[in-house]
């Protein structure tokens, strides 16, 4: 039973009570990632989650660190393009503790000159680690390629020229203007009662909002080809289709037609690509799904003198999906492959508090298990071709890494 609380500041409380556990999970959901930035300042999302652990008024960055460690507990976050995650997991007798840190973390971050300078040095190596992973950056070009000038464009990272101009006073800005109370969600899982909800009120539930009213604009699917020419073993490529919003009535339906597609071990393009032909070790397919829009991305790494056969393989994959559909069996099997995985990931308190924080931050509504399932079972060969048609009636975009080709 998931309880939802909201405070007078706007800020939402989302707790799940799980005995069978001993463990706690506590989230900060935030409405803010790389969609949500300018060209001037992208990357600041980012960038922010890595200074929000680098020193309080009271705490240091060794102190913030040494705080998790000696419960046995731990500490991350992440940034997407449209939210940015906080979360600690503790045993439950040190909940209290963990979310008074959080806290602290949250409210009190120092943004030191002296830290930021050196942890800007640390992104500076993210980026260069990630522009040496030519799997991962493809992925960013594809973004490029699909949503042209369009914040959904832009990379997580940022880039080093816009990283050098962050300065203290711009962070706390950024802060003040997007961490609104009414952009939170405090999200809370594991074996806690409902009287936690009252300590989180006591700590987020009076801070005021400072923020302007801001609408996103919906990003226009675009046919682009990005192509860049590298040093590398292999040739990446991606394809990008139009994908579905986060809300939409058919996300189970797409769902579903992805995992035949790419989505597993037994989906086409696997079986096509890897099995039957031999031209990659990696050949994948994933949707990814925003407030008011989506993509869905094909992913194959081959040698640069089978890309046209790899082209070539994809494209007829795809071909057949839209003029034939799924079969009974694919269907049926893919149903029951998404409810055993929904069902098996919902056993950590992990899980259930992203599950929850994101629900509450970007849909405001939670369905039961029951509920779920019962939507992916009422996923039919019709609903399955009304989202193939779709998806692929526009052209898709495309994004290449390779050395010295031309595609």
């Amino acid at each position: 039973m998931i309880q939802k609380h909201t405070s007078k500041n706007g800020l939402r409380v989302v707790l799940e009570n799980i005995p069978s556990v001993r463990s706690v999970t506590i989230g900060i959901w935030v409405l803010t990632g790389s969609r949500n930035e300018t060209e001037i300042n992208n990357g600041i999302s980012h960038f922010l989650e890595h200074m929000f652990f680098k020193g309080t008024d009271t705490r240091s960055a060794i102190d913030i660190a040494e705080a998790f460690d000696s419960i046995g507990g731990q500490v991350n976050a992440f940034t997407s393009k449209e939210y940015t995650c906080y979360y600690a997991k503790v045993l439950d007798t040190h909940k209290d503790f963990a979310l008074e840190v959080l806290a602290d973390m949250f409210f009190n971050s120092s943004f030191d000159a002296e830290e930021m300078e050196r942890e800007k040095k640390v992104v500076y190596e993210e980026i260069k680690m990630y522009e040496d992973t030519p799997d991962d950056i493809v992925h960013d070009l594809l973004a490029r390629a699909s949503f042209g000038g369009h914040p959904l464009g832009y990379p997580i990272l940022g880039t080093e020229e816009h990283l050098r101009t962050f300065s203290p006073d711009i962070l706390r800005n950024y802060v003040k203007d997007r961490y609104a109370p009414e952009n939170v969600v405090i999200s809370v899982a594991g074996n806690v009662d409902e009287s936690f909800i009252h300590k989180v009120e006591g700590y987020f539930g009076n801070y005021e909002s400072h923020r302007h009213i801001e609408s996103i604009s919906e990003p226009t699917f675009m046919a682009n080809h990005i192509e860049r020419n590298k040093e590398t073993e292999q040739a990446h490529l991606c394809i990008g289709y139009n994908g579905l919003s986060i809300d939409s009535e058919n996300i189970y339906s797409l769902i579903i037609m992805n995992n035949v597609l790419g989505g597993s071990m037994s989906s086409r393009l696997f079986q096509e690509v890897r099995e039957k032909q031999g031209l990659a070790y990696s050949v994948f397919s994933y949707h990814s799904s925003f407030l008011d829009s989506g993509i869905l991305t094909v992913y194959a790494g081959t040698g640069k003198e089978q890309l046209p056969l790899l082209k070539e393989t994809i494209q007829k994959t795809t071909d057949t999906l839209i003029t034939k559909g799924l079969t009974d069996k694919e269907l049926k099997n893919s149903k029951e492959q998404l409810k055993g995985s929904l069902m098996l990931s919902l056993e950590s308190t992990n899980s259930r508090m992203s599950r929850n924080g994101k629900n509450e931050l970007l849909l405001k509504r939670h369905r039961t298990l029951d509920e779920m399932i019962a939507e992916i079972d009422a996923v039919s060969h019709d609903s399955i071709q009304e989202v193939i048609h779709k998806i692929f009636e526009k052209e898709p975009s495309t994004a290449l890494i390779a050395p010295k080709v031309s595609f």
